[in-house]
């Protein structure tokens, strides 16, 4: 029987941050879970699921691997499905944490979508979504600042976040531009700092 791949922070921190290996019945499970009640956007639920809930990673390696989810081509929550899943538990994992998110998901919103076409004309409905956008965007607004609290004890990763709101948010930039620009300067700094640290030692 092939052995749950671990983490090289799972196996050398896993006792003392209490972070558990999930099985590829866990990542199903948990996954599942999360496309069930993940409504509005499932990246706020999923940091709570994978960090808080079920530490399968610490608050910095969801970090990290959301990085990289979100350079990825593809919707983010589902690159993450698959890149945990890989990571623990190879192509397995990745196929039950995929399979996990999409199925209940994919029921309900078929289910609703005919619900809508028969009642989209009603008043009742139209405002039951924009109290569902205003949910989202608080959830949204809530991870965002998760995410970002552990940047404060680096000045180097908080300055490259920084930038990328300003190109985003302010300048309109283009994600992949701005991604092309600052993932380089980030990996820099990142290798930068990983260097002081070993001489310091």
């Amino acid at each position: 029987m092939k052995q749950p791949i671990s983490s090289p922070a799972a196996a050398g921190h896993g006792t003392a941050a209490g972070l558990h290996t999930p099985t590829v019945r866990d990542l199903f499970l948990g996954f599942l879970g999360l496309g069930f009640t993940s409504f509005g956007g499932a990246l706020p639920l999923a940091r709570r699921t994978i960090v808080e809930q079920r530490r399968w990673l610490t608050a910095s390696e969801f970090t990290d691997l959301l990085g990289l989810c979100q350079f990825l081509p593809g919707g983010n929550v589902i690159n993450l499905s698959v890149a945990l899943g890989m990571r623990f538990q190879g192509w397995r994992g990745a196929l039950a944490g995929i399979l996990g998110l999409i199925a209940g998901p994919s029921l309900v919103v078929i289910g609703l979508g005919v619900l809508y076409e028969r009642t989209q004309d009603d008043p009742h409905v139209r405002h039951l979504f924009v109290g569902l956008a205003a949910a989202a965007a608080g959830l949204l607004v809530s991870m965002a600042l998760k995410i970002v609290l552990p940047l404060r004890r680096d000045p180097a990763a908080a300055v490259v976040a920084a930038l990328g709101f300003v190109a985003i948010a302010v300048l309109r930039t283009p994600l992949l531009p701005t991604m092309l620009v600052l993932t380089p300067v980030g990996i820099a700094l990142a290798a930068r700092a990983a260097r002081k640290e070993g001489g310091s030692r």
